[in-house]
């Protein structure tokens, strides 16, 4: 930038920009000059025309950010100002949305319902809407329902014959049955779900429930009231699934929530390929109690999951009911840990298991998670 000019030169300000800078200058009208370009006198009624846009999102508090790019950047890096232009140029959109209602959080330290971001070089906006996030627990009480929207894989959701052309394999999800009635509720955009762990789509998720928090996005409605959605939720899958919600979250609680370990409990239907004696049987739970399991991503899912061998911990495991060649078994265990495959053994890349254990093929019919054992204890 030093061939532009030098301090020994005069060099046109307006009165903004000349009370920043200790070099010799004329004072000019704001169209003229070579710092500011004007931009003072334009942000009004580029303020002005961010008021309607952000009232369609029913947006109470904002953040301004601003770019400086190409020329402008480097004359203030030339100037170098006791007060940045970048900085008042947000003070002045900041102060002008004030005056319609809208307030400013960055000394809040809270997060904007929406971010305002400027490109002084060129005056052009983007207003992107912050997210709502709702922490709660839900239970699943009937099988055959993914946690998330699965979509088909042989037309890639597009829609097919095989699927009906819905372009799902399943045609809802425990998300769906708690996104659908709040997309209502809040006119968003889309929602996800994001979950501490899941359960297999034939099992249920049953006890307290498991934590979880919903994404919405693009949200126009943000006034909500969690008792009112619990129920909109509730009557809307009929029995299916029940949530309750515990507040409204934030970005970085759902890194916690998914990186989470939380121990499980888990209730299994097993049956045996030849009929096993209680003593037996009860040795052999004892045995898989309180062990370290190495296991392989189990054949069934690693079309869709990284090989890795996983290294989990069970705990108490007991004997609920006894009947043979069937059995009802109550396991506690580590966040991460196959059961089916803890049970069958999944032809040697579970070590050990019970089907090992016994010396008789063992397979899990039924599996229920009656407990997760943790969650975000900010909300509970």
């Amino acid at each position: 930038m030093s061939n532009l000019t030098s301090e020994k030169e005069v060099i046109e300000l307006c009165e903004r920009c000349s009370a920043r800078v200790n070099l010799q200058y004329k004072l000019v009208e704001e169209k003229n000059c070579i710092y500011c370009c004007g931009i003072f006198s334009k942000i009004k009624d580029i303020a002005k025309e961010m008021v309607p846009k952000l009232r369609e999102y029913n947006i109470k508090t904002i953040e301004v950010g601003c770019e400086l790019k190409g020329s402008l950047r480097e004359f203030e890096d030339y100037l170098n100002p006791q007060v940045s232009i970048k900085n008042e140029i947000k003070n002045e959109i900041s102060k002008i949305l004030e005056e319609f209602g809208f307030s400013d959080v960055r000394r809040r330290k809270v997060i904007p319902d929406a971010v305002i971001n400027i490109n002084a070089e060129n005056l052009n906006y983007n207003i992107r809407i912050t997210p709502i996030y709702l922490y709660g627990r839900y239970i699943k009480r009937i099988r055959n329902i993914p946690q998330t929207r699965w979509v088909c894989s042989a037309c890639k959701g597009k829609g097919c014959q095989i699927c009906g052309f819905t372009g799902k394999k399943y045609q809802m999800s425990v998300e769906e049955y708690i996104g659908i009635p709040i997309m209502n509720v809040t006119k968003c955009e889309n929602f996800i779900l994001h979950g501490a762990g899941r359960e297999d789509v034939d099992t249920r998720m049953l006890g307290k429930g498991r934590p979880f928090i919903l994404e919405i996005v693009n949200p126009k409605i943000r006034n909500l009231n969690l008792k009112e959605l619990e129920k909109a939720v509730n009557e809307f899958s009929k029995g299916k699934v029940y949530i309750k919600l515990f507040g409204f979250a934030e970005p970085k609680h759902v890194s916690e929530l998914k990186t989470g370990k939380y121990k499980k409990i888990y209730r299994a239907v097993v049956e045996f390929e030849r009929p096993v004696k209680k003593e037996e049987l009860e040795e052999a739970l004892k045995n898989l109690s309180y062990k370290e399991i190495n296991q392989f991503t189990p054949e069934r899912v690693e079309h869709r999951r990284a090989k890795l061998l996983r290294k989990r911990r069970t705990y108490k495991i007991e004997l609920l009911l006894y009947r043979e060649r069937k059995a009802v078994i109550k396991i506690e265990a580590d966040s991460g840990l196959y059961i089916k495959e803890l049970v069958s053994g999944d032809k040697g890349r579970t070590k050990p298991s019970l089907s090992e254990i016994l010396n008789n093929p063992s397979r899990v019919v039924k599996l229920d998670v009656v407990d997760v054992l943790g969650g975000l204890k900010e909300f509970e």
